[in-house]
């Protein structure tokens, strides 16, 4: 019985990671690699920095779906090797050894075959997100810090390049707001299910009475587009406003006023960053930030695609995408998928993978429907 279910669930992973690497086309990605390497390679590369942060952007990206690929059918030969052994040996301690291989192998091809799902125009770019604290006072803004945490937190389990940009602070507990970006392939595609507004239910830890608070945060979610630095910015269209970057409790982190914020006039975008060591850095972040808000806000227009990238984010009832429950029934449960986690600290902690994957499959669904 335990050979037949090894034997069954392991046809099962080798035929969905043959359409998987079929729909991915490993050829292709081998191809495009070594075209990359030899761009990479070239001796005047950084003479055009916009230029050459395409080449190794696509490079780093197409390289890690590569190794991804190939790591997991190495490790489904490997497992296949464990479990003939196990089964001639009559180890119990393989057994269990192979049966908890397989188990992760599953969540891991499972996690590959939604990556498929992100055909999006977008989806297989680098992603800039953004958190703002909403209705609710101090638990609204110590809520937003949670949610900055869990997403971070979910990043570092992927083994995802994380780059905070900017932080605002509140006065009391948490921050008003927080932008960072995450450099991972399909970054874009797979957090973008995550934009929306995200409610909070508790008993308050900074109410005098022992009071059910709900509190909202808002996430937005653009791709980082290298052609946005293309998009021309005259000075006379912009704001810049330099400040002193600040910490928790209005701590100054950085002696000279080198955090910077930039107001584009015409269409209203707000761009702060503080957390490069020197005001040009902080300066050419929030540029390129704002030019990819302004290509895209181009496109939507052009498109009429605003509600699909960035949707209209208030933060408040009406608009909610996912409800924590940390009272009486510890619960976080996605208002559009139905997916739902009974342990929520986990879920903070980043474990996010299962509300991810449900918000691809709900919004292919909605697509092909």
């Amino acid at each position: 019985m335990l050979e037949l279910d090894f034997s069954a669930r392991i046809r099962a992973l080798r035929a969905t990671y043959a359409d998987i690497a079929a729909v991915m086309d490993l050829p292709r990605l081998d191809r495009e690699i070594v075209e990359l390497e030899a761009q990479a390679s070239a001796p005047n590369l950084w003479d055009d920095p916009a230029a050459a942060q395409v080449v190794t952007s696509g490079l780093s990206h197409r390289q890690a779906n590569v190794k991804r690929l190939r790591g997991v059918e190495a490790r489904l030969d490997d497992l296949e090797v464990l479990i003939e052994l196990a089964l001639e040996a009559e180890d119990e301690e393989s057994a269990a050894e192979a049966t908890a291989e397989l188990a992760a192998l599953e969540g891991v091809i499972q996690n590959l075959e939604v990556q498929t799902m992100l055909s999006g125009e977008y989806d297989e770019r680098a992603a800039v997100v953004t958190i703002r604290s909403g209705a609710g006072g101090d638990d609204a803004t110590d809520f937003a810090e949670m949610l900055l945490r869990m997403y971070l937190r979910w990043a570092e389990h992927h083994g995802y390049a994380t780059k905070v940009m900017d932080t605002s602070y509140a006065e009391g507990a948490g921050i008003k707001s927080a932008t960072f970006e995450v450099d991972a392939p399909y970054a874009f595609g797979t957090l973008s299910v995550e934009a929306g507004t995200h409610r909070l239910a508790r008993i308050s830890p900074f109410g005098s009475a022992d009071k059910r608070q709900t509190s909202f945060a808002g996430v937005e979610v653009i791709p980082l587009l290298e052609e946005a630095t293309a998009v021309e910015v005259p000075e006379n269209d912009i704001r810049v406003d330099v400040y002193r970057s600040s910490g928790p409790g209005g701590q100054s982190v950085n002696t000279t006023d080198s955090a910077v914020r930039i107001t584009h006039l015409r269409t209203g975008i707000v761009v702060s960053m503080q957390n490069e060591k020197s005001q040009i850095q902080n300066r050419a972040a929030a540029m390129r930030v704002l030019q990819t808000r302004l290509l895209l806000l181009q496109r939507e227009e052009e498109a009429a695609k605003k509600k699909e990238l960035a949707g209209s984010i208030t933060a408040s009832w009406g608009d909610q995408i996912r409800s924590y429950f940390l009272y009486g029934q510890q619960l976080v449960k996605d208002l559009r998928t139905g997916f739902e986690s009974t342990q929520p600290d986990a879920v903070f902690d980043g474990e996010l993978d299962g509300f991810i994957a449900a918000g691809i499959r709900w919004r292919s669904l909605s697509r092909a429907q």
